[in-house]
């Protein structure tokens, strides 16, 4: 769930109408700042044409969001989504108008058919974003198949970064971060016989953030990593406590 603001970032004490100060500061490369309208942003800056637009989106709180990531929302012609519920309030929350966009559910049950769609919009010149349901698009989440599908086609694919709950989780464990690698999700409990080759498919030396896991198993994970990368290092007895 999203914590909602008091205020949304977005909003403006004087509102530019007529849109000439922002179209001003966009024509010189000047940044827009807060204090000017999305209305404005989205009215003097047409989206960029045949570019599928991937947006970083908050983890938890709302005003975690970018500003970059509102324009993009903004100005798109075509909104993609691994939950369109949540995009929509989020949108909602800071002021973002759909204004009879299109708004398409893309997600791993339905990448097959939704695909099409999308790609067909870029074929007509528009522009697309993806946001997944929380955090930064592909990662653990669904879209590589859609922004390979978009390269393939001959189409640009940008990304809008913010938060990751990767680094997020990275930054606050106290683990070395010079090098780490991020597993993914552990096969679940009830395929307990494929743990053994996960765990030991990391051959590097690196800290180990496998994060993706529901919470009611976490306490086994770390029994079962504790048990097989236990030697008495700090980063060992760190995961294992």
């Amino acid at each position: 769930m999203l914590d909602v603001p008091h205020q949304s970032g977005r909003q403006t004490d004087v509102e530019d109408t007529s849109g000439s100060a922002v179209r001003s500061k966009l024509a010189t490369g000047m940044p827009v700042g807060p204090c000017e309208s999305l209305a404005s942003v989205a009215r003097c800056r047409p989206a960029v044409r045949r570019v599928c637009t991937s947006v970083a989106t908050p983890i938890g709180a709302a005003r975690d969001i970018t500003l970059r990531a509102l324009d993009i929302l903004a100005a798109a012609d075509v909104l993609a989504a691994e939950d369109t519920r949540t995009l929509r309030h989020l949108m909602e929350i800071h002021g973002v108008a759909l204004n009879g966009r299109p708004m398409v559910a893309y997600h791993d049950h339905n990448g097959d058919q939704a695909r099409p769609r999308l790609l067909a919009a870029l074929a007509e010149g528009k522009s697309v974003v993806y946001a997944s349901e929380a955090g930064t698009p592909l990662v653990a989440d669904p879209g590589y198949q859609l922004g390979r599908a978009v390269i393939e086609a001959g189409y640009t694919v940008l990304a809008a970064p913010g938060p990751s709950a990767v680094l997020a989780a990275l930054t606050v464990s106290g683990l070395p971060s010079d090098r780490f690698l991020f597993a993914g999700f552990p096969p679940a409990v009830r395929r307990r016989a494929r743990r053994p080759s996960w765990r030991n498919s990391h051959g590097m030396r690196a800290t180990r953030d496998p994060v993706r896991i529901a919470r009611n198993a976490i306490q086994q994970l770390l029994d079962e990593l504790w048990r097989d990368y236990g030697d008495g290092t700090d980063d060992a007895r760190f995961a294992g406590n």
